[in-house]
């Protein structure tokens, strides 16, 4: 047996590192000040500083990291800084177009003004509305439409004097017919002094009881009168429209002198173009229908109907005033943080209504916006998967982006029932936009997307983990300290702080980084503060945050015992002492959503004479992943580059994962399956109270893997189920080290010589502690030392080449 190498074993103090109590300056949190800045973002921070800073088009910003980093927290903090006070956005105003209704014109007022105009112009409608049918009922205004009616009706009755003053002399009389007062009297002449249709004379001439002589003559008197007084009602008709025309010039006149009374203080504090452009086209849109300010009592039922279904709704709808958003108590640039981006709730829409007819639709005021417009002149914030899986959303918005434009439409697949659509005029707008996205969807989306460096040309990316210093520690500390102070929980002494502080630690996975995962560290906080008060403590301590810890594992372990159940009963078949040809221990990694553990998987190898080579039954069955079997057509070239130099290397081996029924991946079992393979072809066994983790490269140096403290920690609690030994311990690679930060049951097992973790930098200080045999350096004659694994592995392939050779020979002969 070889003795152990002392720098194989590793030292309780590189297992975990561990916070010395006496470098905090405090006995509680409540003795230092709360955090106010950002922590371990210096490079993220700086990227979006320089994306809000810079005022060129489309300097967007993309904030890439991994969820529940922070990401958004940090974004809502560091908009807080930058928004500018005192400078709220302008507000938008649609307004009827009176020329072109579906075409709605666009007022544009600073922040404030918008929705005082729509107040003003509200009022002003309403003013009208009390005081016009009061002006129309006024002594004044009935007496000038009594003087233009009596002036009228004076040269009526003078035309109608005159015009039967000519009949008579001519021998005729005008008749009224009583059936129809509103027809035009009839032209007859008198016979026997009585009126006689000229039909009826004309049918007594015929008989002979009428001399035809002066029937002709009547006839002729007849036309040319006739033609006289259609001439006559002629004139009468263009008299009774002058005097309607006249009469509606002077309602609307008396309308306009006295709304312009009432417009003047808005044409007074509104000096915009636009605004004054559209006042005046309301007031005269407003003397144009001045029928809406009457009630129509006089109407018919049949009548009221009509006239509803021609003009649905408010009547004084057409002039109010449609504020899209009230920036009136807006005090700084808007931050508008969109957590669920429809198109709707993005973009706005325009709702319709069914009228009577059952018709849909639609006018200015149904006009609605969304958060893009309300974030006008300041921030939008967004998550870029929220977008994607939205229909039509991220097409509008880059659209947006790029022609700094908006046009208000509604995205609805079935807008064709609407039989009345409207067009709004565009708004220009000013926004910075900051998407949230996860590191892989962004380059999917710069890879498919050819508009993403355009309209986003600044990445802020924000990274899970911070350098340890003695700063970094203060900070982390001062973090802990506005969380409790924020959410008033209890104060965390000295050993909670280490506790959560080492905690952080451990999530990066390496012992010189600690974690800026602060929604995770939060969680903890509050969770610690639970326990604390379920034992009525003060202040939170180590036990808190431990139990804190525990309990979060306890929540999701369930699988994790499962597993060691069936390790337990024999249904999985793991051993955690002896020794076995061609057998080890490798260690895998499971991932149950947000938690991960590691459990021992038996991996065998048997070795064989043929030309084969080394069989992957992983690969063979389709469970295994790409990595995976690259790490086996490595393990393959070691073999070569190490066995092969002087003989051919005919073997057939078979590796497999034992009771591995899902996907294999990964390469960190690849020294574990070269172990096995030395194993079964030296005919030594293997020390099945050691683990083994590491992946390996073509020239025998162990390479390091991920997930090294779950691995440990797997394979521990699966010892100690079982019993531990005082041999058991975990094979890993040297350059893990430095990633350790093991639980503290492993590190007090281990310092109390229960378990054992070894750091190899190569196959050979592997096998040699797997085996207790020397692994063997090769001479420059190409042998190997006897009594070492090296020396059998090499017979071995010797024997297989000589048995391939003269099965051969054997053949051929026969």
């Amino acid at each position: 047996m070889v003795a152990l190498p002392k720098r194989t074993e590793l030292k309780i103090d590189e297992l975990r590192w561990r916070l010395d109590l006496s470098t905090l300056p405090f006995d509680t949190t409540d003795d230092i000040e709360p955090l106010e800045e950002i922590i371990g973002q210096d490079r993220g921070i700086e990227a979006f500083r320089f994306g809000m800073d810079i005022d060129k088009p489309g300097y967007n910003v993309l904030v890439t990291g991994q969820p529940r980093s922070g990401r958004l927290d940090v974004v809502k903090k560091l908009l807080n800084q930058i928004a500018k006070k005192n400078k709220p956005p302008c507000e938008f105003c649609y307004v009827n177009n009176f020329k072109n209704p579906e075409a709605p014109l666009l007022l544009r007022f600073a922040a404030g003004i918008g929705s005082r105009f729509k107040e003003d112009v509200h009022a002003f409608i309403k003013t009208l509305k009390t005081e016009i049918p009061l002006l129309f009922e006024s002594q004044d205004y009935i007496a000038r439409k009594k003087a233009l009616m009596e002036a009228y009706e004076k040269r009526r009755l003078a035309f109608f004097k005159a015009l039967n003053k000519r009949v008579e002399e001519q021998g005729f009389t005008l008749v009224s017919m009583q059936s129809d007062p509103m027809q035009r009297p009839k032209l007859m002449p008198i016979v026997d002094k009585e009126p006689m249709p000229i039909h009826n004379l004309e049918e007594m001439v015929k008989k002979g009881r009428f001399p035809e002589a002066e029937y002709k003559d009547i006839k002729k008197k007849f036309k040319k009168l006739k033609k006289d007084i259609d001439q006559m009602f002629f004139e009468i008709n263009d008299l009774q429209k002058e005097v309607r025309e006249k009469g509606i010039e002077t309602d609307k006149h008396t309308f306009t002198t006295t709304a312009s009374e009432y417009m003047a203080p808005l044409l007074n504090n509104y000096t915009q173009k636009e605004a004054k452009k559209y006042l005046a086209a309301m007031l005269k849109n407003l003397a144009d229908n001045l029928g809406i300010f009457f009630t129509k009592s006089q109407a018919n039922q049949q009548e009221q109907m009509i006239s509803m279904m021609q003009q649905p709704g408010d009547p004084f709808m057409a002039y109010q005033v449609n504020l899209l958003v009230d920036n009136s108590e807006q005090k700084k640039q808007p931050i508008i943080i969109e957590s669920y981006p429809t198109y709707r709730n993005l973009f706005g829409s325009i709702e319709r209504v069914v009228d009577n007819r059952g018709v849909w639709r639609t006018d200015f005021t149904k006009i609605k916006v969304g958060s893009f417009l309300k974030a006008n002149g300041g921030y939008l914030v967004l998550n870029l998967h929220d977008l994607l899986t939205e229909p039509g959303v991220w097409s509008a918005l880059k659209r947006a982006l790029k022609t700094k434009m908006m046009e208000i439409q509604t995205f609805d697949p079935a807008y064709w029932f609407s039989s009345s659509g409207i067009k709004p005029e565009a708004i220009e707008t000013d926004i910075k936009v900051i998407l949230l996205a996860d590191p892989h969807l962004y380059q999917l989306l710069l890879h498919y997307d050819e508009d993403v460096p355009e309209i986003f040309k600044v990445r802020a990316d924000f990274d899970q983990s911070m350098n340890k210093t003695d700063d970094s520690i203060t900070k982390f500390t001062a973090f802990i300290r506005s969380i409790t102070k924020d959410e008033q929980l209890r104060d965390f002494d000295k050993s909670g702080v280490a506790a959560l502080v080492e905690q952080s630690v451990r999530m990066t996975g390496r012992k010189e980084k600690i974690s800026t995962s602060f929604p995770r560290i939060t969680d903890l906080i509050r969770e610690a503060d639970y326990w604390a008060g379920q034992k009525n403590a003060k202040v939170i301590g180590e036990e808190h945050v431990d139990k804190a810890i525990q309990a979060h594992i306890h929540r999701s372990n369930l699988i994790e015992e499962k597993i060691q159940e069936m390790i337990d009963r024999g249904s999985m078949m793991i051993d955690t002492t002896g020794s076995v040809v061609g057998q080890v221990n490798g260690l895998s990694v499971y991932m149950l959503g947000d938690y991960m553990f590691g459990r021992p998987s038996r991996i065998t190898a048997t070795t064989s004479m043929g030309k084969a080579g080394v069989i992957n039954i992983e690969r063979e069955a389709k469970l295994a992943g790409p990595i995976h079997n690259k790490g086996v057509f490595i393990l393959s070239g070691y073999l070569r580059q190490k066995f092969a130099q002087d003989k051919p290397l005919t073997l057939s081996a078979s590796l497999a994962f034992e009771q591995s029924y899902s996907g294999v991946e990964g390469d960190s079992a690849s020294s574990t399956e070269i172990y096995a393979l030395l194993s079964s072809l030296s005919e030594v066994p293997i020390k099945q109270n050691i683990a083994i983790t590491g992946s390996v490269n073509q020239n025998g140096e162990i390479q390091a893997i991920g997930g090294a403290n779950a691995k440990i920690e797997g394979f521990y609690d699966c010892c100690k189920s079982s019993g531990l030994t005082g041999e058991q311990g975990v094979l890993i690679p040297a350059t893990n080290v430095a990633d350790l930060m093991l639980r503290k049951d492993v590190v007090d097992s281990v310092k109390k010589g229960e378990f054992h973790v070894y750091a190899v930098k190569t196959i050979d200080e592997g096998i040699e502690i797997l085996t207790g045999m020397t692994a063997g350096k090769c001479s420059k004659n190409g042998n190997y030392p006897k009594k070492s694994i090296h020396f059998l592995v090499d017979k071995k392939l010797k024997e297989l080449a000589e048995g391939m050779f003269k099965f051969g020979e054997d053949k051929e002969n026969s």
